[in-house]
């Protein structure tokens, strides 16, 4: 391992590492949680949880099917991953960008693709419709379903197989 598992995680105004994180739940720091991490961390766009197993298995090749399942909500605890539900029998995970700028995500239901596009207004509009309604916002997102307007006759998303 090329030492990623010590990737800090600001969290309540305290940074701490995945291996504290875990030590921290009194769990065991094992090398297939750490394959699953470092896995996790070198993904720069979405991708499934069978993608990840895919990864990691590589990293380590003890990695199981059950350890990754029971390590990935460990990663959208810890921060590292968000979880984005696309309405199938199977959830896409991104990346967790540290931004202060409000996100949308349009998926392209002919290929699948998730693009990420700056949304600002997203914040005053909840707080402004929460606030109506005497709320405070805990979360919220914005995800618009589309489909590619360059399909070429076979319906087919150009970006398909990119």
């Amino acid at each position: 391992m090329n030492g990623t598992a010590t990737v800090d995680c600001k969290r309540s105004g305290k940074t701490h590492t995945f291996k504290e994180f875990l030590a921290s739940k009194g769990l065991r720091i094992t090398p297939q949680r750490l394959a699953i991490f470092e896995a996790a961390t070198r993904k720069r766009e979405q991708f499934t949880a069978e993608e990840l197993l895919k990864e990691a298995v590589m990293i380590d090749d003890s990695v199981s099917r059950a350890t990754l399942y029971r390590t990935l909500p460990l990663l959208l605890e810890y921060g590292v991953l968000r979880e984005l539900d696309v309405g199938k029998d199977y959830k896409f995970y991104l990346p967790n960008q540290d931004s202060d700028i409000f996100q949308t995500q349009v998926i392209c239901s002919d290929c699948e693709k998730i693009f990420e596009v700056e949304a600002p207004f997203l914040e005053w509009y909840g707080k402004t419709v929460s606030e109506k309604l005497g709320m405070e916002v805990e979360t919220q997102r914005l995800q618009i379903t589309s489909s590619c307007l360059k399909r070429g006759n076979e319906k087919v998303c150009e970006r398909r197989c990119s």
